[in-house]
Order: structure tokens, then sequence, then C-alpha cells
């Protein structure tokens, strides 16, 4: 069998001729190089990408009472607006149904407007892996004793700890 070279390929982003001071380090080695360039026409003509705003996204999300300071977590795979209006909606109609409308209506503390109460801890589409940051987050605030006592901070995971209290 004869000598037999693999050739390997990399990329570069082609930003300026300066770049190809960098790629000719690799002249006479067994790496080609391979330019790609953003500065085409499709990306000069395409719109720019709609910002979403944040609480129109799906993930974990906090709720901080504005009478103690202390913060509920949870998920969702809905919007988060529509889950702050359901959470308010529990407490004005005196309907402890999560653990955060159990806090205001039991302690008689106060909840405020959702840009100020309501904080995007992490935007998550994957469904599969909202539970385990809202876990996440629920250790965390509950081992910086900030967490409402009216929500459970379940089992310690001992990688969470890890993280939490290196």
């Amino acid at each position: 069998m004869g000598d037999f070279h693999i050739k390997k390929w990399a990329t570069f982003t082609y930003i300026s001729p300066q770049i190809r001071k960098i790629t000719n380090l690799f002249r006479n080695t067994n790496i080609s190089i391979i330019y790609k360039c953003h500065n085409t026409i499709a990306n000069r003509i395409k719109p720019p990408r709609e910002h979403t705003p944040p609480h129109n996204q799906l993930g974990i999300y906090q709720l901080i009472c504005n009478t103690c300071n202390l913060s509920y977590v949870c998920q969702t795979s809905r919007r988060l607006s529509i889950r702050y209006k359901e959470h308010i909606r529990y407490i004005r109609s005196n309907n402890p149904q999560s653990a955060y409308a159990l806090h205001i209506l039991q302690n008689r503390h106060e909840y405020g407007l959702m840009d100020n109460t309501m904080t995007v801890l992490n935007h998550i589409n994957n469904q599969s892996l909202l539970l385990p940051y809202e876990q996440y987050h629920i250790q965390a605030l509950h081992h910086n004793r900030n967490l409402i006592p009216e929500q459970s901070p379940g089992d310690t995971n001992p990688m969470f700890q890890a993280v939490i209290n290196p």
C-alpha cells in the first residue's frame, strides 16, 4: 500500500485580504483552506430579523414578591406574558392555584406589573429542558434563601449543588 494522506479542510470567514496571511501558515500542510463570506447579496437584501420581546417567548421565569422580595420560579411552554396574566387572575379571584398566588394571598403581599415583577431566567425552546432548568433555578434560589416558602425546592440534586455551591 502506498503512502496515503487524508486531506483535511478548514473553513475561514473571509473578512479582508489580511486573512490570507493567516491561511498561508497552512500552505505546506495537509490542510486545505476554504473561504466563506457573509457579505453576500442575499445577506444584504434580507430584511432584518425581528426581535421577539422576552415576554413573548417560552422558558423559565421568576416572579418577585414586591413586599418581601422573595421569588417564585416556574416554567412554561407558552408565552410568558400569558402565564403572568394567569398568576394575576389567580390572585384577583382569590384562587391560590399557584404557589406565587398562594404567597401573595396568604401573606397579603403585593405584586407588580409584569415588567417589574417577572424576570426571564432562560429562554428555552426545547421542552425536554424546561424541567431541569426550572429545578436548577429553584434550588439556587432556595440555597440563597430567596425562594418563597410556599414553593417546595424538591429533592437536592448533587449536580446542581456542585454548580450552586462550588
